[in-house]
């Protein structure tokens, strides 16, 4: 499933296409995705122009000129593809989409700008729905939606907050989307390793006896953010079905310390260990057990 960079990375290629135009035209294939269309779905976009284009955790947030928002989840497969004519005269797709896919576009948003903008969902398990954004903060997908990593909130005294107390694994707690928002199996597992801390140990650990982060917060939060940037910059990682909306497929997977690189030797200048592979909460987790501590 995408993670905070997959998801960014799209939001940022879209961005430019969507904000500030009116959706003149919308194409629903079908009645539903993991969830049925909002009642209405079509009609209730038509003429509305795109205010903002913005990200919660793993959701995309596209604010409309009658105050919804329109919420856009990727599932595991979802792609957006954009056309623009002006660049692709002769009615092609955006360079890297095979013509296969088109079996699997479920929604087309047609631009007042001349662009078209089409939702692909092989496995049909992303959704959109439409929130008031005066509810958007209340509402069950985000109530309980932690820090957002990439901003000014989380920092070693925050994260330390989170997980003071608790004796959850430091993976399991990193992986709670209430705690912190949008990271995912992959990128836990490379932050763990920069910050020379083991998936295993126990997440109140970063805490103090009075609730103040250590050293092992600070570096953590830090690294954190660092492998998101460095993510984001590359496009995502693309292992499976994440596609940029121009057709690119990121390239974050080869940058990989840890990540699915089982009995590799440990990329750390000087460690001499191996990484292993343990399963923790039915997930894999990729670590140096020699460095990790």
């Amino acid at each position: 499933m995408p993670e905070l960079p997959e998801v960014e990375t799209v939001r940022r290629g879209l961005e430019p296409a969507l904000v500030g135009a009116r959706l003149v035209d919308i194409d629903q294939r079908r009645p539903d995705l993991r969830f049925p269309f909002p009642e209405n779905f079509s009609a209730r976009l038509q003429g509305r122009r795109v205010e903002a284009l913005g990200r919660r955790a793993k959701y995309l947030l596209a604010d409309l000129d009658d105050s919804n928002v329109l919420v856009m989840h990727l599932g595991m497969s979802g792609s957006f593809r954009i056309e623009d004519p002006a660049r692709e005269p002769n009615g092609a797709a955006a360079p890297g989409f095979p013509v296969k896919d088109s079996a699997h576009d479920h929604v087309s948003f047609a631009l007042s700008t001349g662009t078209k903008i089409t939702y692909n969902d092989p496995r049909r398990f992303g959704f959109m729905l439409l929130i008031p954004r005066h509810d958007l903060a209340d509402h069950a997908l985000f109530r309980k939606v932690g820090v957002e990593p990439l901003g000014n909130e989380l920092d070693g005294a925050r994260l330390a907050a989170l997980l003071a107390g608790k004796t959850t694994s430091l993976k399991a707690a990193l992986l709670d989307q209430t705690l912190v928002a949008g990271l995912g199996n992959i990128y836990v597992c490379e932050a763990l390793h920069r910050a020379g801390l083991s998936p295993r140990r126990a997440a109140g650990s970063l805490a103090r006896k009075d609730g103040g982060p250590t050293q092992r917060a600070d570096r953590l939060a830090g690294a954190i953010r660092e492998v998101l940037l460095e993510a984001i910059a590359a496009g995502g990682s693309s292992l499976r079905d994440h596609r940029q909306a121009d057709g690119a497929l990121g390239y974050f997977q080869h940058s990989f310390r840890v990540y699915d690189r089982e009995d590799f030797p440990c990329p750390r200048p000087g460690c001499g260990g191996t990484v292993e592979r343990i399963a923790q909460n039915g997930r894999a987790s990729f670590f140096c057990n020699t460095c990790q501590r």
